[in-house]
C-alpha cells in the first residue's frame, strides 16, 4: 500500500497493474471498500484485485478515511459520503488517472455515486454493490451501530445488526471510535434527483438474502439505463466475494 494526502489527510491505496500478458485495458478500475472494511479484506482476500488483473485491468483500491491503513479521524464532522467521494478524486489526481471505472460495495457504492454525480467527466462506468434503494432512503440503526462499536464489550451490545458490525470490526482490528464517527457522518442518502441525471453506465448488484441493501431493482429503476443484478443466496457480508458478481462485472465493464 502506498499513501497519498487529501486535504491534509493521509489516504493509504493500492495500485496494482494488469496482469502479466493480459492485454491491457485503457480505463483502470478504481474500488471503494464498505463501511468498516478496507482493500484487503473487501477486495484482496475475496479475489477481486486478482480477479481484474486476470481480466487485464489497471486496479486502483482506497482505504477510505477512518478504515485500514488511513488515517484515523474521531470527528463526524471530518466523515461524509461526500468528503470521501472527494478523497478519491483526489486519488485519481494523485496518479494522472483522468477517467476510471468505479466499483463501490456498501458504503462504498454511495461514495461511488456522489464521486459520479460530483465528477461526471471522470466515472465511466459505475458499479453500485451491496446497496440499493437504501441509497435513497437512508440507513437505518446506523445509531445503534455507532454506539455498539465503542460499547465496552461486545456481550453489552445487544442490537442485532450493531452486534455483527461490531464483530466485523473487531476481526478487521479497526479503530472502533473512527468508525463510529465515521457511520454517524457518512450516513446521509443520496437526493433521488441526483441520481436521476447519472448518465454514465450503472450497474445496481445486491444479495437476494440482503437485509441492509434494499431493492437492487428499485434502485436501478431511478437510475436512466441502470441494469440490476441479484446475487443469488447471498446476505450482504457474503455478496461481495460472490464469483457471479464478479463475473457479471467483467461483463459490464466491456459493454
Amino acid at each position: 500500500m502506498q499513501e497519498f494526502s487529501s486535504d491534509d489527510v493521509r489516504i493509504a491505496y493500492l495500485d496494482r497493474p494488469p496482469a502479466a500478458g493480459t492485454p491491457g485495458r485503457s480505463c483502470p478500475v478504481l474500488l471503494i471498500h464498505g463501511f468498516a472494511s478496507h482493500t484487503d479484506m473487501n477486495w484482496v482476500a475475496t479475489g477481486w484485485v486478482t480477479h481484474l488483473a486476470a481480466s487485464g485491468y489497471r486496479v486502483i483500491s482506497i482505504d477510505n478515511r477512518g478504515h485500514g491503513r488511513s488515517e484515523k479521524l474521531h470527528d463526524p464532522r471530518a466523515y461524509s459520503a461526500r468528503i470521501m467521494a472527494e478523497d478519491a478524486c483526489r486519488l485519481l489526481d494523485h496518479l494522472r488517472v483522468e477517467r476510471a471505472h468505479v466499483i463501490g460495495y456498501s458504503m462504498g457504492a454511495r461514495i461511488a455515486a456522489l464521486l459520479a454525480i460530483g465528477h461526471a467527466s471522470r466515472v465511466d462506468h459505475v458499479v453500485l454493490g451491496g446497496l440499493g434503494l437504501a441509497m435513497v432512503e437512508g440507513m437505518k440503526g446506523t445509531d445503534e451501530i455507532a454506539v455498539g462499536l465503542v460499547a465496552p464489550a461486545l456481550s453489552e451490545v445487544r442490537d442485532p445488526v450493531a452486534r455483527t458490525f461490531r464483530v466485523f470490526a473487531e476481526q478487521t482490528q479497526s479503530d472502533r471510535t473512527a468508525l463510529a464517527a465515521a457511520i454517524r457522518g457518512a450516513r446521509e442518502a443520496v437526493p433521488r434527483e441526483d441520481l436521476a441525471r447519472l448518465r454514465c453506465r450503472v450497474l445496481v448488484a445486491c444479495g437476494s438474502e440482503d437485509t441492509i441493501s434494499g431493492s437492487a431493482e428499485g434502485l436501478a429503476r431511478i437510475i436512466p439505463g441502470a441494469t440490476a443484478f441479484v446475487i443469488e443466496g447471498r446476505e450482504h457480508m457474503k455478496a461481495v466475494g460472490d464469483r457471479t458478481f464478479k463475473e457479471a462485472v467483467v461483463r459490464f465493464l466491456e459493454t
